[in-house]
């Protein structure tokens, strides 16, 4: 920033200091973000029409099925140039990373996410990339509430508030839905629900709707209208539905985990494209509804229009066969997890929440066709169960079933449908909670120990600093050193009663307290006959650096009773943490979580 700005800045915040509250300005801050994310979100959806547009021309519709292989890979080339030659840096997964930065950097997103999802992710789907678009919204969001905050020195509670605010942001511009937004950004960003952070939440989800709507006007993603009421009579129908959506959901969850690490195992993101853009040009090839996001499947179920749905294939297939409909709708449910994560693995950029949402609409439309022509004389509304069907995918693979719920109830204008939305988000998040326990953006974060939950003693335990728990002012004990030397070199040059007991390799071996020699210290007849090596003794338990979590850390602790334990880092002695230290930075960052 220039001289002028900076300085304008400053007088700004000075001003600011004077005349506006905290909490009044954090509620500026929200409407600014929650604007700032619906103009994320228009951007992104507009620049991806206008890209599916110039492929809509007469010329490429002659070779439509020939271009669903070619257009994918063409997408995939150009981020993986971007990438390579203008970012060089990696764009991970929208809300997973978002949640990596909450837990693990303080809510600091670097100024690059702004725009790097804005660029790629309208390629990677606007070229035909089986992925969504809300992931990258909630990520555009989120480096600008991240940046924002920044920009006016805002404490790192607030930072991360605004990320939720821009969360919800991104999905209310997304979706035109701003209850079910704040709902999404308490659920996955596990913000607390308060008055001070549920009135910013309402300012940035309004502001979001209404940015939409003065750039989209009433234009709405997933067209809706309720025309056929919830019957009793159908309440096993939806509970059978919650079980097949639950089993789907961790069918998602497994394709997903299964095809990212198949990706890993190649080091050459050359190849990653190569084989990914092979595999899903071919999927679309053969399988044209996987390409792009896929809202146009959704909305045609929804108008009961199957055939506008599945469109053309590159088989000669009887489409006035029911059972054939039935078939292509559930290769569409099994094959957009594929296509998705295959999309992933070749460097696309995108989000899970759409694919999902296709998905589900696809599963619950065959699940009423096939109640409906089964010929035992059922008849169930098959737009409604398109809807639920969305519900429960969304509630199992996302693990969130009350944006689940209020999504599904926003969209359709009313609640009508509350009751079977209940019934079958909760059959299918339990389901897939059993099996797979964390969410396709929590899983990984979980393993690792850097998962942000409502569990408060565990968020404060996340975010304790490792580095400045260590102390590493202790003197350094060698197992051949007299007795002599450890009164001389050690006890009196430190304050310290622990004296770590190091190898030639520096590899941690044992300790001395002064308890153990404070019995012959002043016998000086012993100063040269006795060893470090007589006198060390092993210590209750270690910790490893790289390995342990402050969890782990506050369990060793426990468990052993010590009230120093020495880190081992890189298999060499580095320090030693003490249990008063610990408990010292513990409280100070549980007032900072509860302040």
């Amino acid at each position: 920033m220039p001289l002028n700005g900076k300085s304008l800045l400053r007088k700004f915040l000075i001003w600011k200091y004077k005349h506006i509250s905290e909490r009044q300005f954090i509620y500026i801050l929200s409407i600014l973000v929650g604007f700032l994310a619906g103009m994320g979100t228009v951007l992104l959806k507009n620049i991806t029409h206008y890209i599916q547009l110039l492929f809509a021309l007469d010329f490429f519709n002659n070779y439509q099925n020939s271009l669903y292989f070619i257009f994918p890979i063409i997408g995939l080339l150009l981020v993986y140039m971007i990438k390579q030659t203008w970012l060089k840096k990696h764009i991970g997964h929208g809300i997973s990373s978002t949640l990596y930065a909450i837990s693990k950097l303080n809510g600091i997103i670097p100024r690059y996410n702004i725009y790097a999802a804005l660029i790629t992710a309208p390629l990677t789907a606007g070229f035909g990339g089986s992925v969504g678009l809300q992931g990258p919204a909630v990520s555009v969001g989120s480096a600008l509430g991240s940046n924002a905050a920044r920009l006016f020195h805002m404490n790192t509670k607030t930072r991360m508030l605004l990320i939720g605010c821009a969360a919800a942001g991104a999905m209310a511009s997304m979706f035109k839905a701003p209850i079910a937004a704040i709902i999404f950004a308490v659920e996955i960003f596990s913000l607390d629900i308060a008055f001070t952070s549920l009135v910013p939440l309402l300012l940035a989800s309004v502001s979001a709707v209404v940015t939409s709507y003065m750039f989209l006007g009433t234009d709405i993603l997933l067209r809706f209208e309720l025309t056929d009421k919830f019957e009793v009579n159908d309440i096993l129908f939806y509970i059978i539905l919650g079980l097949v959506t639950g089993i789907t959901s961790v069918y998602f969850s497994k394709v997903f985990f299964g095809i990212t690490n198949y990706f890993k195992k190649f080091e050459s993101r050359a190849k990653r494209l190569l084989i990914g853009g092979i595999a899903i040009g071919s999927m679309l090839y053969f399988v044209p509804p996987l390409y792009g996001e896929g809202y146009g499947i959704i909305n045609n179920l929804l108008k009961d229009d199957h055939l506008a749905a599945i469109g053309t294939t590159p088989f000669n297939l009887d489409l006035s066969n029911i059972w054939i409909v039935i078939a292509l709708l559930l290769g569409i449910t099994v094959f957009k997890a594929i296509a998705m994560t295959t999309t992933f693995g070749a460097g696309g950029v995108g989000g899970v929440f759409i694919p999902t949402l296709v998905m589900g609409s696809a599963l619950g439309n065959a699940f009423a066709k096939i109640i409906n022509n089964v010929g035992l004389n059922f008849s169930v509304s098959e737009s409604n169960f398109t809807l639920i069907g969305m519900t429960g995918l969304m509630a199992g693979v996302l693990h969130a079933p009350l944006t689940a719920i209020f999504l599904i109830a926003e969209i359709t204008g009313g609640y009508e449908l509350f009751v079977p939305l209940m019934i079958v988000s909760t059959i299918s998040f339990a389901i897939t909670k059993y099996y797979v326990s964390h969410s396709i953006y929590t899983l990984k974060l979980a393993e690792r120990g850097e998962l942000m939950t409502h569990d408060k003693d565990q968020n404060v335990l996340m975010v304790l600093d490792i580095d400045k728990v260590i102390e590493t002012n202790f003197v350094i004990l060698k197992p051949d050193m007299k007795l002599g030397d450890i009164l001389k070199q050690a006890v009196a040059k430190s304050s310290r009663n622990h004296f770590p007991v190091v190898n030639d390799h520096h590899e941690f071996i044992g300790v001395i307290r002064l308890d153990d020699i404070r019995h012959i210290m002043f016998n000086s007849h012993l100063y040269d006959k006795v060893d470090v090596s007589n006198l060390m003794h092993v210590t209750a338990d270690i910790i490893v650096y790289e390995e342990h979590s402050m969890n782990d850390i506050m369990e060793k602790f426990k468990s052993s009773g010590a009230w120093n334990l020495p880190v081992v880092k890189h298999g060499k002695y580095y320090g030693y943490i003490s249990k008063s230290k610990l408990l010292t930075a513990y409280r100070q960052q549980l007032i900072n979580f509860t302040q």
